[in-house]
């Protein structure tokens, strides 16, 4: 049975810890400010300052300082009911003095995470960006579902697989339930592009490049598609120079894998356990 598609970023979701172990649902209660006046959705990345839950605040390049978690959700006594209640939304103003938010603070838990190109729009991650670092997508949570929307970004024109160590997610591996592969065959590799007679479905700038070897094996370039390819175009460029490897297997067969979603956890230089430097 096929997954369903990744129609839109859902914010961080807990799989597992580092090394394989597994994730038990191990969460923390800390305290959200009377009256916090931003939406947190069920997936939000939260922050600690001065003991309270706030909405971390992301850029392209970083999170906040006092970085702790995940939010999974609340509970509070709700103003105008008087009853103690559970959500996995809080709502932006809630006259609440005795509010918490419930945190995946584990600073070695990896999420599954939706692979964008700009704010909500689906991209494709790739096996080359395992090990690197990648930046996030502040998308407001959806008021409707309750839902966060922070995404990863892979903005191939800005160069998203990075080094730098403030971004603040490191790709610990690829989600191959979602993937979406294709094949085409291909007719002639140039230093950094590839020639297609013709494309079964369009393809996304950041989609992994492989080649069919002549006993049967899949090889890996390393490589992944530099730009949005349309279902009618014929030429595929490459990040990297493909043309000694794929030209041995001439005309050969390649395989276009789109990942819509990646793993990833906080890097050592965002998750506040992990720094030294103590808030203030």
């Amino acid at each position: 049975m096929p997954y369903p598609a990744v129609n839109g970023p859902y914010g961080l979701k807990p799989v597992n810890l580092i090394g394989g172990q597994v994730f038990a649902g191990a969460t923390r209660q800390l305290p959200i400010p009377y009256a916090y006046a931003a939406n947190i959705g069920f997936g939000d990345i939260v922050a600690l300052s001065k003991g309270l839950i706030l909405r971390a605040a992301i850029s392209t390049t970083n999170a906040s300082i006092g970085t702790v978690g995940v939010f999974m959700g609340c509970n509070y006594t709700d103003p105008v009911t008087k009853q103690f209640r559970y959500s996995q939304f809080w709502p932006t103003g809630t006259q609440a003095g005795d509010g918490h938010a419930i945190v995946t603070d584990d600073p070695q838990a990896i999420f599954k995470m939706a692979v964008v190109s700009a704010t909500t729009v689906m991209g494709s991650g790739s096996r080359a960006l395992v090990g690197q670092n990648m930046a996030l997508v502040d998308n407001l949570p959806n008021v409707n579902t309750g839902n966060s929307r922070v995404a990863l970004l892979n903005d191939i024109g800005a160069g998203a697989p990075d080094t730098t160590g403030t971004v603040p997610m490191r790709v610990i591996d690829v989600v191959n339930d979602t993937a979406i592969n294709t094949s085409v065959a291909y007719t002639s590799v140039t230093t950094t592009a590839i020639t297609v007679p013709a494309l079964p479905i369009a393809i996304m700038a950041g989609s992994s490049i492989a080649a069919i070897a002549p006993n049967g094996q899949l090889v890996d370039t390393g490589a992944y598609v530099q730009a949005n390819v349309a279902i009618s175009g014929t030429t595929i460029n490459t990040n990297i120079d493909v043309a000694a490897l794929l030209n041995v297997y001439q005309p050969g067969t390649l395989v276009i894998t789109q990942y819509p979603e990646m793993l990833v956890k906080f890097n050592f230089s965002t998750h506040m356990y992990n720094v030294a430097t103590a808030i203030a």
